[in-house]
């Protein structure tokens, strides 16, 4: 079934993400450590709000309605009741309804779907922003609050680094059953740091990765204790610890006529597919079945097939996660993906461009950002806004995938440029 009421992103704004590795990052080695800060969860928030404002002329006391995605403020950064904390990037949203969202790193993707929501009960014009500091807590304690998002009183003591082992389980299966080798998952973190070298907002934008360091270990250790897994992951497969976040403008076709704005000046959401898997029960290694419940949802609002999808944002939390997506999102048959990214179909010059400013992995990881992020960047590679990583071709359908926990939330999206 279609959407009752048209729905359109009219833009947004995205910070640039950062944090270990991004040279204005600041830590003891930086020269201005002792000096200078880096943005807060606050600032973050209020950088978002108002660039999303002033670069879509949406004036705040338009917006009727705001949601943000969080994960873990409370862990990280001793804050909480983060709706209000949106009313304080701008006075005019005083007293509007905000709410924050969590669905673990599909806390962006769900505050977008509740805005839809929202558009389809009556509102005209929404604001969703995602946000997430994660870099002032140490590799550990960091990795000790995200495995909240697994089962933690059942797989919390799988590995110091819970969701590394949790998909170097899904890289061995995949090895095990369909050849995948380390050199084959190194040409998606070359390709993700490739694009990222290429986008001014990336975490690894100052970072290349050659094929010959990632697919080896020298530099890129394997860090995993557990036994069973810790040869099947290096530091080049995962995605960043990163600072930063994102919002957007979604309105009706009403919304559009307010703002002064045309269906050509925004991107149209054809579908959207929200899934949710069983917290307590494991997954099948080798499949993504709730993305591909919430991508047959998707799909089916929208009247789309995968093959008509020209360009995609995933959720490569891992090198593994971007393969067994484009698997479950239909443009790969189970154990091909790998030879897809292998032969530049994935690529920016590719058929099918996946994650063309870096994805999770070199655009980086503020978990409530990120799938926020994710429509933002369909939205700019559709109007030709992505400067040096443009895609040099018409664009009529993106697709993006954001995905919470070990395949436990999914929203997926379909979006027309018109």
């Amino acid at each position: 079934m279609s959407l009752q009421r048209r729905a359109f992103v009219v833009g947004g704004h995205i910070t640039p993400f950062i944090g270990k590795g991004h040279p204005d990052f600041v830590w003891k080695r930086h020269p201005d450590f002792g000096t200078r800060q880096n943005p807060s969860l606050e600032d973050y928030i209020s950088q978002s709000v108002q660039g999303a404002l002033q670069s879509t002329g949406t004036p705040a006391e338009l917006v009727e309605k705001a949601w943000i995605g969080n994960f873990v403020g409370e862990l990280f950064c001793n804050q909480g009741h983060l709706g209000a904390a949106v009313v304080g990037a701008d006075r005019a949203l005083l007293h509007k309804p905000v709410m924050r969202v969590e669905g673990a790193c599909a806390s962006g993707g769900l505050a977008f779907s509740s805005a839809l929501e929202a558009i389809q009960a009556g509102a005209d014009v929404t604001l969703v922003v995602g946000a997430e500091v994660q870099t002032t807590a140490s590799a550990r304690d960091g990795g000790d609050y995200l495995a909240r998002a697994s089962h933690y009183r059942r797989q919390r003591s799988i590995d110091d680094f819970t969701f590394p082992a949790l998909f170097a389980r899904r890289i061995r299966a995949y090895h095990e059953a369909h050849g995948l080798t380390e050199a084959d998952l190194a040409h998606v973190s070359v390709k993700a740091y490739a694009n990222a070298n290429q986008n001014p907002l990336a975490h690894m934008h100052a970072v290349s990765m050659t094929h010959e360091r990632a697919a080896g270990v020298e530099g890129n250790p394997k860090f995993l204790s557990n036994p069973d897994v810790r040869e099947f992951l290096k530091v080049s497969d995962c995605s960043q610890v990163s600072d930063g976040g994102a919002a957007l403008i979604l309105v009706s076709e009403a919304g559009l006529q307010k703002l002064g704005k045309s269906p050509a000046d925004a991107i149209e959401v054809l579908g959207l597919g929200h899934a949710t898997g069983n917290l307590y029960e494991d997954n099948d290694p080798l499949a993504m079945e709730t993305t591909t419940a919430a991508a047959a949802v998707a799909y089916s609002q929208s009247g789309v097939s995968a093959d008509e999808v020209d360009i995609a944002e995933v959720h490569d939390c891992f090198t593994i996660t971007e393969l067994l997506m484009m698997e479950a999102l239909g443009w790969a048959s189970p154990g091909q993906s790998a030879a897809q990214v292998c032969d530049g179909r994935t690529a920016i010059g590719g058929q099918l461009p996946i994650n063309t400013g870096g994805g999770l992995v070199g655009f980086g990881h503020p978990v409530g950002a990120t799938g926020v992020k994710q429509i933002l960047e369909i939205y700019r590679q559709m109007k030709g806004l992505c400067g040096a990583y443009q895609v040099q071709r018409s664009l009529s359908i993106g697709v993006t995938a954001n995905m919470g926990g070990d395949d436990k939330t999914a929203v997926v999206g379909v979006f027309a440029n018109r």
